[in-house]
């Protein structure tokens, strides 16, 4: 029987992701506050933010598979600083990505969730905290 060369969805490195959540604590008093959830798997995503008009300071609270947990976890790092039109434009870059359209080079760390790619189920998983984001900065004092 020959291995198989299909990439493992559950690496070690993908799994090592969810421990970097312990790093960004939801804060349920932070000014900025969002929820995402998944329709298709029931995940969802709970992003706080100490910022105004852009993401600082954020925290997470993930009740996801690992996928998600791993999307979220580079979420945390990769979309501080950015504002509501930096995250939706990042969620669409992301949604081209998972249909194939680009390639993991438009976020750092991404190459670690190519394997979810082809399962179409682990989409929303991956997506999930940039609408938590995008509901965050919706509320905010100047989108208003």
């Amino acid at each position: 029987m020959a291995a198989s060369r299909a990439p493992v969805l559950y690496s070690p490195e993908l799994l090592a992701l969810a421990i970097e959540l312990a790093e960004v604590p939801y804060r349920a008093d932070a000014p900025l506050r969002g929820h995402a959830r998944s329709r298709s798997c029931g995940s969802i995503i709970e992003l706080s933010s100490s910022g105004s008009t852009q993401l600082d300071g954020i925290g997470i609270k993930v009740t996801a598979c690992a996928v998600g947990q791993a999307s979220a976890a580079i979420f945390a790092r990769e979309a501080q600083g950015m504002d509501a039109v930096e995250v939706d434009s990042m969620l669409h870059a992301l949604g081209n990505w998972l249909q194939g359209h680009a390639d993991s080079s438009i976020m750092p760390r991404l190459e670690l969730l190519e394997p979810a790619r082809p399962h179409r189920g682990r989409h929303e998983a991956i997506l999930l905290p940039w609408r938590a984001a995008l509901d965050a900065l919706s509320k905010a004092p100047d989108a208003r």
